[in-house]
């Protein structure tokens, strides 16, 4: 069994909510030793985001929380604003989403704390930047709002809607991640750290892909479509004899098989339908002669032979469906994760990324509220020494 890639990192987690505490945890699931700094009293607010609710809270908190320790610390206090600063200078990483200038107000900014320890690796998250945006708050659904995202997520006769979790909260963890570990990488030859500064804005705008460049690249401000795909024909839902069928033809060959399974090679020698740009010209058209033959069959017939054929395809299905999908394709999707006796404290998605050759995965399940706290203060409280690396591990994935 390999060691944990981030094996001996100690982050000092100062966040809260979702997009800093789904940062940290990922680099707890790969190793690192994450330590919660929260409130005392209440905690990081999503304990109290319920229900659903768990045995640590809730189930939002639970989502993004595993595989770290509590620490409960008032930062207004000079003690504990001393054992942070601590805390601080011995981690590799600090992460925070305060209000921009909240942490210097506290003394707990980049220049103070990278003034003692060079190599940190300083993570800010916030709404809107720390500019003219500073104080605005930062909230997934008004980012959505602003940031286009609703304007292109819904009927087009329909009003603007959300999309169905906070994907940008998500993304804005995912490249606060990256950040990290481009960060902790360059240390290594330069043995200095970075202040990274993220914001929800830029990472919803930097995942806008080809709808933000169809803008920049022509000018044509894009606009809400549904299900289907601006530049692809048919790349949406299909209505089957029982109800919609996703179905995504990415290219003029897989249309070929597609018309070929529903018994209508003709459409394709129709020069309305012969080629990709032809069949988004005439999309009107070409749809209803496809749910025309789709509507003989159920939605399941259909995708068991598309799928046989070689064309994407995928009968919509609920979260649970989605989850037995994976357990059927031997994706291994979940785990169990273990209260601090060892024993089956719940079930969690697994950290997406699978390793080869395998390391041990850790399991501990989200900390009640200050689990952790005397052990850590004990801890913060003697000399400086190389962080003690946290030994609850879980069995092997």
């Amino acid at each position: 069994m390999r060691e944990r890639p981030l094996e001996g990192i100690l982050v000092a987690d100062f966040s809260r909510v979702l997009a800093g505490p789904l940062a940290t945890m990922t680099l707890a699931d790969l190793g690192a030793r994450v330590i919660k700094v929260e409130r005392p009293g209440s905690g990081d607010d999503t304990r109290h985001w319920g229900p659903p609710y768990s045995e640590t809270g809730t189930t939002y908190f639970d989502s993004v929380n595993r595989n770290k320790e509590s620490l409960c610390l008032d930062l207004t206090d000079p003690h504990g604003r001393k054992l942070a600063l601590e805390l601080a200078d011995r981690a590799d990483v600090v992460v925070e989403n305060f209000k921009p200038g909240g942490m210097d107000k506290l003394g707990l900014g980049y220049p103070e704390l990278s003034a003692s320890n060079p190599g940190l690796v300083y993570a800010s998250i916030s709404g809107f930047g720390d500019r003219k945006g500073a104080e605005l708050p930062g909230y997934d659904f008004i980012v959505q709002a602003l940031g286009g995202l609703m304007s292109i997520t819904g009927e087009p006769e329909h009003d603007p809607t959300k999309v169905g979790v906070a994907v940008v909260d998500v993304l804005t963890a995912k490249d606060t991640t990256i950040g990290i570990l481009a960060a902790l990488t360059a240390r290594q030859h330069s043995g200095l750290g970075a202040h990274l500064k993220m914001n929800l804005l830029s990472s919803l705008q930097g995942s806008l892909a080809n709808q933000v460049q169809a803008f920049l690249g022509s000018g044509a401000v894009p606009v809400r479509m549904g299900n289907e795909h601006p530049s692809i024909v048919p790349y949406q839902l299909l209505e089957a004899g029982d109800g919609p069928l996703a179905v995504a033809c990415g290219n003029d060959s897989q249309f070929v098989k597609l018309c070929s399974v529903l018994g209508s090679p003709e459409l394709t020698a129709d020069p309305r339908f012969a080629t990709n740009a032809a069949r988004v010209a005439h999309r009107t058209e070409l749809i209803p002669l496809l749910e025309s033959a789709l509507a003989v069959a159920p939605a399941a017939h259909w995708q068991l032979q598309l799928s046989a054929a070689g064309v994407p395809s995928g009968k919509v299905g609920g979260i649970d469906d989605g989850l037995a999908y994976a357990e059927e394709l031997d994706l291994n999707p979940t785990i169990d994760v273990l209260d601090p006796a060892g024993a089956v404290a719940g079930r969690q998605v697994r950290h997406p990324i699978t390793w080869e050759p395998e390391f041990s995965v850790r399991r501990d399940a989200p900390p009640q509220l200050g689990q952790d706290s005397e052990a850590i203060i004990s801890w913060l409280s003697k000399p400086n020494h190389p962080s003690p690396i946290s030994q609850k591990a879980g069995p092997a994935q």
